[in-house]
Formats: C-alpha cells, structure tokens, sequence
C-alpha cells in the first residue's frame, strides 16, 4: 500500500490515479452530465487519432493548460458541466491525469479519482479487492493530488479523514498552479476560478470511474459504488 509520483514504477495490483485539477473532476462531471465513456489518451496526438478512429466522440483535453483550438472542449468541469454530452462518448487527454492512466501497464484493477469522487472510489475498491495490494499514483507535483491520496489512503484502511483537509489541500494546489500561471503572458494564463468550486466539491459523486485497457488507451466507465 503506497502513495507514489509519477516517476514510480507501476506494474500491478490495484491502481488509483489521482487528477483533482482538473481532468478527472472533469471526468467525473461529464459522467454526471449523462457521458457513456471516456476514451483517455496518453497524449494530444493520441487523442486526435482516436478521434479519427471513432468520429462519433467528442474531444476534450488541454495542453499547458488550454484547450487546443481543434478540440470541442477544454479540461475544465465548468465547461462540462454546462455541456450537451447525455448519451454521448468521449476522449480525453491531458498533460497529467490521462498520461497517468496509462503508465499502468497489469494492474489488477485501474481507477480514476478525483476529490469529487474519492469515497466511491474507495467503497470500490474495498468491496471488489479488498485485501488486495494498492498504489494510488498522484500525476500532479503540486499539494491537491496528494491531499486527495492521503484521504483516499485513510479511507481505503478504514479511517475517517476530515474532509476540511482535503478541501485545504486543493485550496493550496490551486494556489500554487495560479503563482505559476502568473509568469506567462496573459493569452497562455489559465483560469481555474470557475473551476474551484467543482474540484473541491468533495463525494459529489457517487460512481467509481473504472479503466479498461486497450492496446494504447484506457476507457474509463462510471460504476456506482
């Protein structure tokens, strides 16, 4: 049981990635909203390519922040939760949270979480593996991933965290991505105000988010939990 970065090497047993800012809080949002699945690319060039594949999917994702202009729609939960996705499919990729997914190459079981949905995560994984080895891989460097990891970790052995420190931990990562954005030229600054409110509405999802791998992406599902 271990809570690791993404220079870890990962090979098996249950693994949860973590990516509260922002692409799985706006993973779990377009599920709310009525997705049927995410298709998650290791990279933009993937994302365009499954695209081609599978012309019927929406595309979402960002680089540096920023959705790229021949994408549908940003890496932001505000947008999505204001988008007309019921019934549709989608594919994701970002610069953190879907390149983690699929650095897992045998894992027993993969899962996707956010603040949004980290005790469905958690009632998951304990009630399909429990007993089971887990590694939960945090994406991001800065404090909201490992927030969201620790309050996972107590959950998953059986303790009641304070969710007002995981609310303090996102609080602070998006402190601190907003002092990095602040160095770039205004055109390439990010936003993530109207983002907050979503990252850090924490259970407001009662799924799990499951990944099935394929040959060179993973799709996740939503699973009540």
């Amino acid at each position: 049981m271990s809570i690791v970065g993404m220079d870890a090497e990962i090979s098996s047993g249950v693994v949860v990635v973590v990516d509260v800012i922002r692409a799985f809080t706006t993973a779990a949002v377009a599920f709310e909203r009525g997705v049927r699945d995410i298709a998650c690319a290791a990279s933009l060039d993937l994302g365009r390519e499954l695209r081609r594949r599978y012309p019927d999917r929406l595309l979402a994702g960002e680089s540096r922040g920023l959705k790229p202009v021949d994408y549908d729609f940003g890496n932001s939960p505000f947008e999505m939760s204001m988008a007309q996705v019921d019934g549709k499919r989608l594919i994701q990729a970002t610069s953190n949270g879907t390149v983690g997914l699929g650095r897992c190459l045998e894992p027993t079981a993969l899962l996707a979480a956010s603040a949004r949905n980290v005790s469905a995560t958690a009632r998951w994984v304990r009630a399909n593996h429990g007993g089971e080895p887990w590694t939960i891989l945090c994406t991001g460097r800065t404090e909201e991933d490992w927030a969201c990891a620790r309050h996972l970790s107590d959950l998953l052995q059986g303790v009641e965290p304070e969710r007002e420190r995981l609310v303090a931990g996102v609080m602070d990562g998006v402190a601190e991505r907003s002092r990095s954005f602040a160095h770039r030229p205004v055109a390439d600054r990010v936003d993530l105000s109207v983002d907050l409110p979503f990252c850090c509405d924490v259970d407001r999802s009662a799924f799990a988010m499951v990944g099935e791998i394929r040959d060179d992406h993973v799709v996740l599902t939503k699973v009540p939990a």
